[in-house]
């Protein structure tokens, strides 16, 4: 199902996507627009997620891998996961 919309939006900005888009229709690049938006937003979200179950995950706890904390002595780097970024790339 489609539906229409009818915005205003920044004259400078509109020119702009157009020509990322080669001219296309503005609804073509409104869809497009629309699509990289949530891309990544979810692309965000999954990277949210991710930084939560590291965090929650004790350094210690092993899985099949092994544990997070004995590769960090191994590479050297004995980090926790208080030094290490989040998500956003702050600590």
């Amino acid at each position: 199902m489609r539906v229409r919309i009818s915005t205003t939006v920044d004259e400078a900005l509109l020119a702009e996507a157009r020509a990322c888009c080669g001219g296309a229709k503005d609804a073509s690049v409104m869809e497009q627009a629309l699509t990289a938006l949530v891309a990544a937003h979810r692309s965000a979200e999954v990277d949210r997620r991710i930084d939560i179950a590291y965090r929650e995950m004790p350094l210690t706890e092993r899985d099949e891998w092994g544990d997070l904390d004995s590769f960090l002595d191994a590479a050297g780097r004995g980090d926790s996961h208080e030094s290490m970024p989040d998500a956003s790339g702050s600590r």
